[in-house]
């Protein structure tokens, strides 16, 4: 006797394999039998009707962490088939920040995370966790413990150069977010305070990790001119560390680099593998990246956090050295000098005064103010003291397309989640997307390809147990959908649109989308990586 069976479906099992027509059987939140025509009873049966019958689909790479405490949390995620997500990315992750710096972190983190939750506690991640359990989650939620958020609560943002008992902290904070379920550690190498690490101090941070096995994401260092350089570093710090690394949003920024260094870089990671090293990637289906737009400055600019960087643009002295630099450098990814003050959008602006600019380009805005490009850029900063997220129009189409041929490449969103402004279309619409462009539109991937991407790669990537594919024993998370009915409706102009066409969405056994609409919104379970 099953708690739920589906029936009549074709079932696109998340191994790459072939789909073929079967059945699913489920009790107690977990799948119990797959095969033709399934004898026995169920409390409840679900006649696919031909449809696809997938693994819930996952997402290692979202900036949620403060978001899955607010209202109406997970809706967009279901409605294009999530059931799992990792939070605290790009080094960037809300817990554990405790001590003196705690607020500076946190204003930090606000263009990425939204806000911080009043009440929830944020000093361990035990304690984080313990929080996002004490609300109904429609999805299960895990954490990556941010190696940039631990070296800032151990030495805050103002010094390139730590001490050993800063070491030491960083290490203490690893260890037990490590002991308290951390998936694995995320680095953002091209964020202030970690852009001040060389490689070596860089693996002398993570010593904790040597030998672990636990998975190493990366936003590297350089995702531009350098991004060969910078994936160098990433697989020395492997070897070195004996643990998996994996990529971060691979692409190569930059007209004048596309199309050249993603076939170098996926070459160089095959290399690698082959000498016996674990590397992976993962990619967004956008040309258009989204962060703070303090990040079109050099390193050695962000000393000392957002205050010390807002008092430096006052200065006139500072601002036409930094003039020239983004004008001619290629020492650090110059994303303006790359792409283009026009394919530069501030998509949130927080003062009343800028508002009216929401959406525009660097390039429009400068002209609407009678300014040049980088004064406005300047300028803006300064009265948004650095809290403005932009939308930047980066890589290219086909370079997507390499990276999701790849064998050992997963699909992720990098979602952020301010409460201003505007948000980028693949927070409502990445899963939708790859099924819709490149499955049924580019044909570029398979349907179980694109399907393997979104669901036992991420898996394997982080090593989330029970999760990926549909196979007895496995988690109770299913997608039954029409792959023709899937589509993304949001785009840069009106982002907040649900996808459509998901029929079912199950969390743990359970629909959480049923014919199309919201049911169960409670199923979703705090992960933890077993120790």
């Amino acid at each position: 006797m099953f708690d739920l069976l589906i029936r009549n479906g074709w079932i696109i099992d998340g191994t790459g394999t072939a789909a073929f027509r079967g059945d699913v059987g489920l009790s107690d939140g977990k799948i119990t039998a797959v095969g033709r025509e399934l004898s026995g009873g169920a409390a409840k049966v679900i006649d696919a009707g031909r449809k696809v019958v997938t693994p819930g689909f996952i997402d290692i790479h979202r900036h949620a962490d403060y978001a899955v405490f607010r209202p109406g949390f997970g809706r967009l995620e279901l409605k294009q088939g999530l059931t799992t997500i990792i939070n605290g990315n790009c080094g960037l992750s809300a817990a554990p920040i405790a001590g003196p710096w705690q607020r500076e972190i946190q204003d930090y983190l606000r263009p990425i995370t939204g806000p911080a939750k009043e009440g929830v506690p944020t000093d361990s991640l035990r304690a984080y966790l313990a929080a996002a359990e004490s609300v109904a989650l429609p999805i299960h939620v895990g954490m990556l413990a941010g190696a940039g958020t631990i070296r800032a609560a151990a030495a805050g943002y103002n010094k390139e150069q730590i001490d050993d008992s800063e070491y030491d902290a960083i290490h203490q904070m690893l260890r037990r977010s490590i002991e308290e379920g951390a998936f694995g550690v995320s680095l953002g190498l091209g964020y202030a305070p970690e852009c001040f690490y060389t490689t070596d101090q860089l693996v002398r941070a993570l010593e904790p990790l040597k030998g672990s096995g636990l998975p190493i994401t990366v936003h590297m260092r350089e995702e531009g001119d350098q991004v060969l350089k910078a994936l160098e570093e990433m697989l020395e710090v492997g070897r070195r560390l004996e643990t998996p690394v994996h990529i971060s949003h691979l692409k190569a920024m930059g007209r004048r680099n596309w199309d050249l260094l993603i076939p170098q870089a996926l070459e160089r990671m095959e290399k690698a593998r082959a000498e016996g090293q674990d590397v992976s990637c993962d990619v967004y289906p956008y040309t258009a990246g989204s962060t703070q737009l303090i990040h079109i400055l050099p390193h050695d600019f962000l000393t000392g956090g957002t205050e010390a960087v807002t008092e430096r643009l006052r200065d006139p002295r500072q601002r036409a050295i930094l003039t020239e630099r983004i004008k001619t450098g290629r020492d650090f990814d110059n994303i303006a000098g790359m792409v283009g003050w026009e394919n530069i959008l501030c998509s949130t602006l927080n003062q009343p005064e800028n508002r009216p600019y929401e959406g525009m380009s660097i390039a429009a805005i400068a002209e609407a103010q009678g300014k040049d490009p980088f004064t406005c850029a300047y300028d803006l900063l300064v009265s948004e003291h650095c809290a403005i997220t932009m939308i930047d129009f980066i890589t290219a189409d086909s370079d997507i397309g390499r990276i999701l041929r790849d064998d050992h490449a997963g699909v992720i969103s990098d979602s952020t989640y301010p409460t201003e402004g505007k948000l980028h279309p693949r927070v409502c619409g990445t899963f939708a997307r790859i099924i819709e462009k490149f499955v049924e539109q580019d044909r570029g991937l398979t349907l179980e390809q694109a399907v393997r991407k979104m669901t036992s790669v991420p898996a394997a990537a982080l090593r989330l147990r029970g999760k990926g594919t549909i196979a007895p024993e496995m988690d109770g998370d299913l997608c039954i959908f029409d792959p023709k009915a899937i589509h993304e409706r949001g785009d840069y102009r009106d982002p907040f649109q649900y996808a459509e066409g998901m029929e079912y969405v199950l969390v743990d056994g359970v629909p959480a989308i049923e014919e199309g609409e919201f049911a169960a919104m409670d199923r979703g379970r705090v992960l933890r990586r077993p120790v």
